[in-house]
């Protein structure tokens, strides 16, 4: 039987988070501690656990089918790799960053100065197409404390929460680009195989629809459900359920995450009573 072989990161956040997606979507691995192959019990899947930088060129030699990889490696090297999902977690920004007591004004005052990264064919991409001739020191791993030892001038490194660069004294003056995980695609995918990812990439946008969405159920006065309808849209269309009490309905409904206390708030103001507010695990379309 035909397996789909999809490589993560061998350790780290998004080793978990992807993980987590895969057990989401009801997928459970078989992996022991150290394993660097495991395979699903009740899906046609293969899991390779892998450094996070190879995971691009086995998608590329078709090594594995798919991966679960940070938009920003994808840049710096799998750029021709076909991106079918973005997971919505692991979110970073690959951004310049300089010594705080340093004046910015520009990227001008760049120019010619040493920027020590991991990220040399991003920030080559970026300097090319902003016309700014820089040196590029690059460093693998603990690249914030360049300028602290003098190797370079600023830094091109990604940034989540900014602590790391705030302990080493850095500001953060550019941002490149923002990134989040993604699912990424070998080229030329037997018709097999992408039956089977056809099925896990449905598996997992009911997963993340759900992840942004919540479900909300309240009580309402008759007289005023037009008005709390024209708010909550719903899926389609709210649920409208009377209650044992005579002038009052239930109104039942999907909210986006993002807007929910927004939309609470208006709830409230307009006199929503008994508001619930419950988790989705799955939502399909």
């Amino acid at each position: 039987m035909s397996k789909l072989k999809i490589a993560i990161q061998k350790s780290g956040r998004l080793n978990q988070d992807s993980l987590q997606l895969l057990k989401d979507c009801g997928i459970s691995i078989d992996n022991g501690k150290d394993q660097l192959k495991a395979a699903a019990r009740n899906f046609p899947l293969e899991v390779l656990y892998l450094r996070n930088g190879d995971i691009p060129q086995y998608v590329k030699d078709g090594v594995v089918d798919i991966a679960i990889i940070g938009e920003n490696v994808l840049f710096e090297k799998g750029k021709s790799l076909q991106v079918i999902e973005k997971l919505g977690f692991s979110k970073c920004r690959v951004s310049i960053a300089i010594p705080k007591n340093e004046t910015y004004n520009s990227l001008k005052d760049l120019q010619g100065k040493r920027i020590a990264t991991s990220y040399p064919n991003t920030i080559r991409q970026f300097l090319q197409e902003k016309d700014i001739q820089a040196e590029l020191h690059i460093i693998n791993g603990s690249v914030e404390i360049a300028p602290n030892i003098g190797l370079a001038d600023a830094i091109c490194d990604i940034v989540s929460s900014g602590s790391t660069l705030f302990k080493n004294n850095l500001k953060e003056v550019e941002v490149l680009f923002q990134s989040e995980a993604v699912l990424a695609m070998a080229p030329n995918l037997p018709l097999i195989k992408k039956e089977l990812l056809d099925k896990l990439q449905f598996r997992i946008q009911a997963v993340l629809r759900a992840r942004g969405a919540k479900y909300i159920l309240f009580n309402a006065p008759n007289d005023k459900i037009k008005t709390f309808t024209k708010l909550l849209p719903g899926m389609r269309s709210p649920t409208i359920l009377p209650l044992a009490e005579k002038g009052w309905s239930s109104i039942h409904t999907v909210i986006q995450k993002n807007k929910f206390w927004e939309v609470i708030d208006e709830l409230k103001t307009l006199g929503a009573e008994g508001i619930l507010v419950c988790p989705i695990e799955k939502m399909v379309l």
